[in-house]
């Protein structure tokens, strides 16, 4: 259980490490006068940021509600194992998920200079936060606590 954690926690903050590296990339390259530059009144510009604020509103409520479909799924399994894989893997798919939506906001930030994208950093970083793992999350997502309960009372 702890590997499984430890696993999604570097995933996790590999994601805010990304961040803060496109962010100091982006900053240096607008200082030097070097970064990639599109209006965002633009058709472009405007497709683009579109596009990521769609990708957000919809990524964020769709992988947290699916992720806590499927682990009303996964507490039914019964090989600890097996339960465990399914429970990390779609945790870092929905870490990944937001993650994107995070990065992209901070590059897309950079390059098309619209306000707009800064709010998208901040809902992605919050709903980045929602996501944060610990054993004593996994424990209560997949119910493992009144497993162990359940048997000890056998």
């Amino acid at each position: 259980m702890k590997k499984a954690v430890k696993k999604i926690t570097l995933v996790y903050y590999v994601i805010y490490a990304t961040t803060i590296l496109s962010t100091a990339l982006g900053y240096l390259l607008n200082l030097q006068g070097k970064a990639v530059s599109i209006d965002p009144q633009s058709s472009t510009g405007i497709a683009l940021s579109s596009i990521l604020i769609l990708y957000i509103l919809i990524s964020i409520p769709g992988s947290l509600g699916g992720f806590h479909r499927m682990t009303k799924k996964w507490r039914s399994i019964e090989d600890e194992k097996l339960k465990l894989a399914k429970y990390e893997k779609g945790a870092i798919l929905r870490l990944v998920a937001i993650g994107v939506g995070l990065v992209g906001s901070v590059i897309l930030f950079y390059i098309t200079n619209n306000i707009s994208m800064i709010y998208c950093v901040g809902i992605a970083a919050i709903a980045l936060l929602f996501c944060k793992p610990s054993e004593d999350k996994l424990i209560s997502d997949l119910k493992l606590d009144e497993e162990e309960d359940s048997s000890i009372n056998k």
